[in-house]
């Protein structure tokens, strides 16, 4: 295992990322797996070296808080891992609380969040998604306030656009506010829009960059095809996947990665996120599972090193998309997609 800095933090995180929204109630979506399941997953990811494990408040209805930090408390010590979380959905099926990011109620998720995940502190606290109703400056104040009570050592930022992050840190720094360390961005091979103003953002104003369905929910696995594009248990059941990832250009994306993988001898997902782990600014790309054999293989990506005409194959056939996971205006009561 590798590790990097993440933005300007201390924070020493491994390069892979373990994502925490496949474990906690399967009443939540039929392919979460419960405590049982999920703890063979952590015990294979610590012998691996990872040491960052990312949830959010809102997954299973605070169930995958619950599950990781028991199982985190349970397979290691506190200072033997980074755990981030997020804030701004509703944490119950239609609760007329959360879908913002005002004061009260940030300051009061983070309570329930520190409760549920049974620690003292949150080493990276994302804002789920932007909200437009809430003036950035109150919900900056109140994460710096979290910061300087010493429940949160770290602020991150997920899924939204390259002026909205841009504001956040301005705002920041012109009230000596704590900035965001790290964005929880979409990309993959298939959807690389935010390398048109995202990641030089990140990369010019020193934040991390940590991007969620790396392998575009199953797409890049090679798990399904034009005529098969639910194969899996969790496709079935996650109309994002087919939303998102259905265009006849996204297959070309395909085409190229399973003729490079085939060259190489290895697997889609492994050739996938070996490409994600060249691109520059990347630090962990956040990989879920939901078979134990899955965090093994997202680590073998780090020993792959492609060349540059590989790249270049695995890039050529990408076509514009438009904008995905951070749709305008923020529906208030919208399911995550991460």
């Amino acid at each position: 295992m590798r590790y990097e800095r993440l933005g300007n933090s201390d924070l020493e995180v491994s390069r892979v990322c373990l994502g925490c929204m496949t474990y906690g109630d399967p009443a939540w979506r039929p392919w979460i797996l419960g405590e049982d399941a999920a703890r063979e997953h952590f015990k294979r990811a610590f012998e691996l070296g990872i040491n960052f494990f990312d949830t959010a408040d809102m997954y299973s209805w605070g169930g995958s808080e619950r599950v990781t930090g028991k199982l985190l408390r349970e397979l290691a010590s506190r200072d033997d891992y980074v755990l981030a979380s997020k804030v701004f959905f509703p944490v119950a099926d239609g609760s007329p609380q959360g879908g913002c990011l005002s004061r009260d109620y940030i300051l009061s998720a983070c309570e329930d969040s520190l409760g549920r995940l049974g620690v003292d502190h949150i080493d990276l606290y994302q804002i789920h998604r932007w909200d437009h109703a809430t003036p950035v400056e109150e919900t900056l104040e109140a994460l710096d306030t979290l910061v300087g009570d010493g429940k949160v050592r770290y602020l991150g930022a997920s899924s939204m656009a390259a002026w909205q992050l841009s504001k956040a840190l301005y705002t920041a720094g012109e009230h000596g506010w704590h900035r965001f360390v790290a964005m929880q961005n979409h990309y993959n091979l298939v959807y690389r829009e935010e390398e048109r103003e995202m990641i030089p953002l990140c990369i010019d104003q020193q934040v991390g960059i940590i991007p969620w369905s790396p392998l575009a929910r199953g797409l890049l696995t090679g798990s399904r095809t034009r005529e098969s594009r639910s194969a899996t248990a969790r496709a079935q059941a996650d109309p994002f996947a087919d939303r998102w990832y259905s265009r006849e250009e996204d297959f070309h994306v395909v085409d190229a990665l399973l003729q490079v993988s085939h060259e190489r001898g290895e697997s889609p997902a492994v050739v996938a996120l070996a490409w994600m782990f060249s691109v520059p600014g990347i630090t962990s790309p956040i990989i879920g599972s939901t078979k134990v054999e899955h965090i093994a293989e997202a680590t073998r990506a780090l020993e792959i090193e492609l060349t540059a005409e590989e790249i270049e194959r695995l890039e050529a056939p990408y076509q514009p998309n438009s904008v995905r996971g951070h749709e305008h205006p923020t529906p208030r009561n919208m399911a995550p997609t991460q």
